[in-house]
């Protein structure tokens, strides 16, 4: 257990340009021991990586967003194609030169790898990097930084196994240790102090790692699980529109006959399975309308439980279907 973490803003890095040895200006600047964590904004990672750029803010946007996931009047929350779910797809203008963006580098993972191994070179210190940027919380005002690349780290402490003080076992307790790091060091370095580095030291030991292991994409978390993958309104419109994508729905172990239990059909009308993939609602000559709203019902709620390939049809009913057809 660690006695104590500091945090440390290096001092005069200056400006970042293409190019720029990031790792090299921190070497210069700073005293590096073992176990130490450097953590780096994201917004000097592209600088010196060349991404900045004058294009239309909407062209870039669309350029690094995977897919919508909320949209009111001009703001955008997007997922990324780093499995990232940010506002404008974390492009920054912010300390740049006037009319210029700044995206996020395409792979954070990558350049703390990078870094990682150059402070080595430079040092002969075996140093965890963090790559950090601001990130906004779904539930909350305001925003703190998140890591979204690191390497030498356990970014996801799992507890899961171990037992509390009061001799409960925990099941999914699991601190985001790369994410706290993150939030800590932009406290350190102020959000105008054009300080972009901060040193963490007095981390526990084992948390800094001899390999760089998986990164910060541990911390992503893949679609099927993600129980918030779209806005509210987002996703009844993806549920209502026909062969909807069912990507920003959590997939869910749902089989048919629970379905159409939570559709509620009405009484009189019978909804049968044709195969698999298909679904017919039998109705009765004075029922159509009814009909077609449980055929409505039907089909979001599939969309909603990652079926989409799921079709519903409404059927009118013929004097020889039977009575109960239900699956």
């Amino acid at each position: 257990m660690a006695e104590g973490i500091s945090f440390t803003a290096v001092v005069g890095i200056g400006e970042i340009l293409q190019g720029t040895d990031i790792a090299a200006l921190i070497a210069e600047r700073t005293d590096l021991i073992d176990g130490d964590v450097v953590v780096v904004t994201s917004k000097i990672v592209s600088k010196s990586l060349g991404l900045a750029t004058r294009q239309d803010k909407d062209e870039v946007l669309a350029a690094q967003t995977d897919r919508v996931v909320a949209r009111r009047d001009a703001t955008r929350i997007v997922r990324t194609h780093h499995g990232l779910t940010m506002a404008a797809a974390g492009i920054d203008a912010s300390n740049a030169e006037p009319g210029t963006l700044l995206p996020l580098p395409s792979d954070p993972d990558a350049e703390a790898r990078s870094i990682r191994k150059r402070l080595r070179d430079l040092t002969g210190r075996s140093v965890a990097v963090v790559i950090s940027d601001t990130a906004g919380r779904a539930w909350r005002y305001g925003q703190t930084d998140i890591a979204i690349g690191c390497a030498g780290l356990v970014a996801v402490e799992s507890f899961a196994g171990q037992v509390d003080s009061h001799g409960q076992p925990l099941v999914v307790t699991a601190p985001a240790v790369a994410d706290e790091i993150a939030g800590g060091a932009e406290l350190a370095a102020g959000k105008l102090g054009r300080r972009p580095v901060v040193i963490v030291r007095g981390l526990a030991d084992h948390l800094v790692t001899s390999d760089d292991g998986p990164g910060a994409r541990a911390l992503v978390r893949d679609e099927g699980i993600d129980l918030f993958g779209l806005g509210t309104r987002e996703a009844v419109v993806a549920s209502l529109v026909p062969g909807g994508d069912a990507r920003g729905f959590a997939t869910h172990d749902m089989d048919i006959p629970t379905l159409v239990d939570l559709a509620l059909p009405p009484e009189g009308i019978d909804v049968r399975l044709v195969d698999d993939r298909q679904l017919a609602v039998l109705y009765p000559p004075h029922l159509p309308v009814e009909a077609g709203q449980l055929s409505q019902r039907l089909a979001a709620l599939a969309i909603a439980h990652g079926l989409c390939g799921l079709t519903v049809q409404a059927v009118p009913e013929s004097p020889c279907d039977s009575d109960s057809t239900r699956p």
